[in-house]
Parts: C-alpha cells; structure tokens; sequence
C-alpha cells in the first residue's frame, strides 16, 4: 500500500515569500529606545477609533486597566480596496498569530500590510482547553447576530463600533471586515466547534505591529470586555461590568532601524484574471464593453503603491443616498446625522 505523503499534514502553504528576516523585525521589536511618539489615543469602553499608520512605523495595542480583547481591521490609506484578509492570513501564517507573522491583503493585492514586532503574551502558547491567542478564526461580533441570538437591539458590537469609527474617513459598513482579535483566547472543541474564552491579558500586555505600507486602522474595544462571560445563548446578563477601555501608541523608528526596508510589492499574474480561456472551451459569458473594460490593454486594476495608482483614485469615490445607516445615532431622523455617510456606496474612478 502507498504511504500518504508526510507533506499532506504539514502547512499546506509553503514557498521563500513567507519567510521572515527575523533579525531585522526581531531588533524593531526589541530597540524601543529607538521611537518616537508620534500618536497616542484610548479607545474607551464598547467604542470604536480609526487612526493612520505610516509605512515603517510601529503601532502597539496596549491593555490599560484590565484585560480587553479588540477587533483590528486595517485597509491601505491610498485605496481602501486593499485591506485585511483574515482567512488567507490564517493559511499562510496560522489561526492565532504572534511575533514574526505577517497580515495579509486581500486579492488582487496579496502583500503584506503588516508585520508583527512584539507580543508579550507570545509565552501563553496552548492552555489546556487548546486556547490560543491573537484570533484569526473568528470576526466580530455584529448586531444582527445579536438579534438573531438574543432577540436583542445592541448597537455597540464591534461591528458597528468599527462602522463609527471609520465613517469620518470615507468609508462605511461593506469596507469593515473579518478581523483580527487582538488578546482574545479562542479554540475549537472536540465537536469542532468555535469557543472563547477569558482573556488572560493584564495591564500593561501589549501588541505591536511594524506597517508595510500606509495604514488606515480600525480597532473596536468589544462590548465582551475580557470575555469570561458568554456573550450568546440563554441567560446571558450585559457583561459591561468586565469591559475596559485599550491604549494605541504610534512610534516613529530611527532611520537607521529601517534602512534597507522598503514596501512589499504585489505578485504578478502577467493578463488580467479571468480573461485566459482554457482550450477547446466556451468563451467566458459576459457584455463585450464589460470585456474591452476589463481585459483589454493596459493595467485593469489597481495593485501598487501609492504613486503607481491613478490621480484621484480616492477622491472619485460617489456615494449613493439611502434613507437610513446601521450605526447612525440619531435612527429617527437620520437625515440630520452630521456624522455618517451612505449605508450604500460604490467605486468610481474620478475623470
């Protein structure tokens, strides 16, 4: 009988793109004498806040008066369509990341956004129930799955946290995304089913994340607080007696910490995908014009950095006007929200 190929149940995912200089992210994360403050902010209880990240700084994610998990979505600041990929992020590096794992965009992108420098729970490893830190395999928590569970309007998921917290900056409910929980404790059990559990971070445990690129980042303190309260299911009571606010700190590192480094670039596929057609089958369906658009000469998307991307990539975005928004405060009369923009959007290149 021929054995299985040993290979079959190592990483499915294997190749030099996924290797790390970890001398070069292992002396960011260790010379901390070597920043400077250039942002601090809190994200206070059951709240949500967006800020910049700069290419080549670091941003760390600190616990302030007790333990928090956190719900971090992040998205390129020149074009929003790049942003976090939680799934292949968990197949290329793992489903609960540490110290020298990378966070990946989404396709056609497929870069790193971002990569870890510094975890000081990086020891918890496996506990006993087979929890581990730093969550890929789950997302946020959302006010539909509230209702849907719980029979409960709750406004203050992560979800709509993430919502709030991006709307100053252009974006809205479909540019929120699966995340990645920061100091959440999460497995799967012998059922094979999802579980969290408590956070087993204390005041001062920190995150740190070194950018590969120009980041716009979102961070929701989730309304689970630590999470040693079961969030859905019968009997469940507001945990908010075990919430507590998390701490952002972003660093400008000395020029000599990142000299060498430059942005990741985008792999490339040679024609627009989907426009090859296999032999002997049926051209692909579609509208000629939508076709010229999409394969014809000339790049059809946009993958590079900032500077190889169109003049007013991002000022041509349009909105489309919509009666109501999921997180707008003022549900009754949402035409007089200063605040939130259009439920609905959509994606246009300025002429």
């Amino acid at each position: 009988m021929t054995q299985p190929d040993a290979r079959l149940t190592e990483a499915a995912y294997q190749g030099a793109a996924l290797q790390v200089d970890q001398e070069f992210y292992g002396r960011i994360g260790a010379a901390t004498e070597r920043r400077t403050v250039v942002e601090e902010l809190r994200v206070p209880i059951r709240s949500g806040r967006a800020w910049e990240v700069p290419a080549g700084h670091v941003c760390r994610i600190s616990t302030v008066e007790g333990p928090q998990v956190g719900d971090l979505n992040l998205w390129n600041r020149h074009n929003p369509r790049e942003r976090f990929w939680a799934a292949r992020t968990r197949q290329l590096q793992a489903a609960h990341v540490t110290t020298f794992d990378r966070l990946w965009s989404n396709l056609p992108f497929l870069r790193p956004m971002a990569t870890i420098v510094g975890d000081t729970l990086a020891g918890y490893g496996v506990d006993a129930e087979g929890g581990r830190l730093h969550d890929t395999l789950g997302t946020r928590c959302d006010p539909y799955v509230s209702k849907m569970l719980n029979g409960v309007d709750f406004d203050f998921h992560c979800h709509s946290n993430l919502v709030r917290a991006v709307l100053p900056w252009g974006l809205t409910e479909f540019d929120v995304h699966d995340v990645l929980n920061v100091f959440q404790c999460t497995g799967l059990n012998d059922d094979d089913e999802y579980f969290m559990k408590t956070c087993p971070a204390t005041p001062g445990d920190h995150f740190e994340f070194f950018a590969e690129q120009d980041l716009l980042v979102a961070l929701s303190a989730c309304p689970g607080g630590d999470l040693s309260k079961p969030m859905f299911g019968p009997g469940v009571t507001d945990p908010v007696e075990i919430c507590h606010p998390l701490d952002v700190t972003v660093y400008r590192l000395d020029d000599d910490l990142v000299e060498g480094w430059a942005e990741p670039a985008s792999p490339t596929t040679g024609a627009p995908t989907g426009c090859a057609t296999s032999p002997g089958a049926e051209p692909p369906r579609g509208t000629a014009p939508a076709r010229a658009r999409w394969c014809g000469p000339g790049p059809s998307v946009v993958v590079g950095p900032r500077d190889a991307q169109p003049a007013g990539w991002w000022s041509g975005r349009r909105m489309l006007p919509v009666s109501t928004n999921r997180s707008c405060q003022d549900r009754a009369s949402p035409s007089r929200c200063g605040v939130c923009l259009p439920k609905l959007s959509r994606w246009a290149r300025s002429e």
